[in-house]
C-alpha cells in the first residue's frame, strides 16, 4: 500500500527583511534630526500680529540664543548673569544672535539689553515671538 506525503504548505515570506528597514530608517532619523536645547527656564514668548516668517535650519542656531527670563535672569550657552557679555562679544559668525525672552518681561530692559547687544557685537540680534 502507497501512502502519499500530504502536500506541503508554502512557506510564508519572511519578516526579517522589513525589520531590518525598519530599524535602518530608525536610526537614519535619530541621527539626521535635530535636537534642540531645552530653555533653561520655563518661558513663554511674546506674541505678534504680524505675519512670521519661517527661520532657516541654522545649525548654530541652538549657540546664538540668549534667553531672558521674566524676572530679567539672563542665560547664554549655560552662562548666566554678567558673564555671558565676554561670551557674547567672543562669539564666531555672522549669524544674528536670537533672544528668545518671555513676553513678562519688562519692554525697558528688553531695550536696555538690545542697546548693549549693539555695543558689543555687529551681527545684529532677532527678538523671537509666536505668531498670534
Amino acid at each position: 500500500m502507497r501512502i502519499d506525503m500530504p502536500p506541503r504548505r508554502p512557506k510564508g515570506e519572511s519578516i526579517i527583511p522589513m525589520i531590518n528597514v525598519v530599524f535602518l530608517l530608525l536610526i537614519f532619523f535619530l541621527l539626521t534630526a535635530q535636537v534642540t536645547q531645552a530653555p533653561p527656564f520655563e518661558l513663554e514668548p511674546p506674541e505678534s500680529e504680524a505675519e512670521i516668517s519661517a527661520r532657516d535650519g541654522d545649525e548654530e542656531r541652538d549657540r546664538n540664543v540668549l534667553y531672558v527670563s521674566t524676572s530679567g535672569e539672563l542665560v547664554y550657552n549655560e552662562t548666566h548673569g554678567e558673564d555671558i557679555w565676554a561670551e557674547i562679544g567672543a562669539r564666531d559668525g555672522d549669524a544674528p544672535l536670537e533672544i528668545r525672552a518671555d513676553k513678562g518681561a519688562d519692554a525697558a530692559m528688553v531695550a536696555a539689553l538690545l542697546k548693549r547687544l549693539r555695543e558689543i557685537s555687529d551681527t545684529g540680534a532677532q527678538l523671537v515671538v509666536s505668531g498670534g
